[in-house]
């Protein structure tokens, strides 16, 4: 017996030491931009170095406004990572739960999503067919989890006729057929459409029952959105691609999705996503942050989901690597497609000290689409 291949993901956590000895762990990965993140982390390091890790707003304040460039995607993943750490710490010195200071429980369990395959890049179905997607999604349903979301949107120039359309309802039609009425089904575009596109595709989902359509088109138009939302009877999710509140603002205020998507590992941290969910329940909208990463990343979104009023479901992978359980001292795992709380103190999970020496950097391979003129596409 050989090893024929070892499947790999990057994920960027930041360990934050203290002279009281304790150590809080935070996430902060940007897909593809390892070592920015990791870059921005050491800078931001040297503006917080001998700060009270407990005094977190001020942390925050520190890292966003002591530099003259407000910061992008890419430094807000690094300061997320560092403001979730800050939490860790915090609750920790406390020795209660995170979710406890966090506003309190709300709930007593939290729903579950995940991806076909349970989110496993290399799994051997192919989700570009009808038999394939079903083959895939029953994965997730074998481990007792009834809802799933699906990226089937097949490539799509800016206007098109009806031939993407029928190949996509081919999918939906197997797939719901397959699943039954009682398994919600999110459809992901991942921005690749334009808003005409959208509500063309989106007119066609409504006979399949989704439970929400995310990124029918770019995030930064929020009027895009707005016009597909007026036009489809199908709630609409987007923002895994925002940060800050102030990014947000304009969406929430138009009212433009149902649903908001902040990555509690980009949008700024913990704090950031409790003010923007708190800004979305004042128009009645539900949030449901966006976590295809770490472990890290998933025990904040779960801490975040137990103590949020308006929350509605928590996406999170299952087999994207094969080693994500082991990374970390005591992950959460989903019974049935819930998640329950638990009494450790902060997050309840720690990194191992040797997940980095046994799972080093790697550089991971590059999406790229071009439509069939050559042009460039979104992926």
């Amino acid at each position: 017996m050989k090893i024929t291949k070892i499947k790999f993901r990057n994920w960027v956590m930041a360990k934050v030491e203290t002279d009281a000895g304790i150590v809080g762990w935070g996430e902060g990965t940007v897909g593809r931009k390892t070592r920015a993140v990791a870059g921005c982390i050491d800078d931001l390091a040297y503006l917080i170095l001998g700060q009270d890790p407990c005094r977190i707003e001020h942390v925050y304040n520190i890292m966003y406004r002591q530099y003259f460039w407000r910061p992008g995607l890419v430094i807000m993943g690094a300061m997320s990572a560092i403001e979730t750490a800050c939490w860790d710490i915090l609750a920790k010195s406390l020795d209660v739960p995170l979710y406890k200071i966090l506003g309190g429980q709300v709930r007593d369990k939290v729903r579950m999503y995940d991806h076909p395959a349970g989110g496993n890049p290399d799994a051997v179905y192919n989700t570009d067919t009808p038999e394939g997607i079903v083959e895939a999604v029953q994965i997730s349903l074998d481990a007792g989890l009834d809802a799933v979301k699906v990226t089937i949107v097949p490539p799509t120039m800016p206007v098109e006729s009806g031939k993407p359309i029928r190949k996509l309802e081919r999918m939906m039609r197997a797939l719901r057929d397959h699943v039954g009425e009682d398994v919600d089904l999110m459809v992901d575009f991942h921005g690749r459409t334009t808003p005409e596109m959208g509500i063309q595709y989106g007119r066609m989902l409504e006979q399949f029952d989704l439970l929400f359509m995310e990124e029918p088109c770019p995030p930064e138009n929020p009027l895009g959105l707005q016009k597909v939302s007026e036009r489809i009877n199908i709630p609409l999710a987007t923002g895994e691609r925002l940060v800050t509140t102030f990014q947000f603002r304009e969406i929430v205020e138009k009212q433009s999705v149902a649903i908001v998507q902040p990555d509690l590992c980009i949008c700024g941290g913990l704090w950031q996503g409790k003010k923007i969910a708190s800004m979305a329940e004042t128009y009645y909208i539900a949030i449901a942050p966006h976590n295809p990463l770490g472990p890290i990343s998933t025990a904040a979104a779960l801490h975040f989901a137990f103590s949020t009023p308006n929350f509605l479901i928590q996406e999170a992978l299952r087999l994207d690597a094969p080693w994500r359980d082991d990374v970390v001292d005591d992950p959460w795992l989903s019974e049935n497609g819930y998640t329950y709380p638990r009494e450790k103190p902060g997050l309840g999970v720690n990194l191992k000290d040797d997940a980095a020496e046994k799972y080093p950097f790697e550089q991971e391979k590059p999406y790229t689409y071009y439509h069939p003129d050559g042009s460039v596409a979104d992926w």
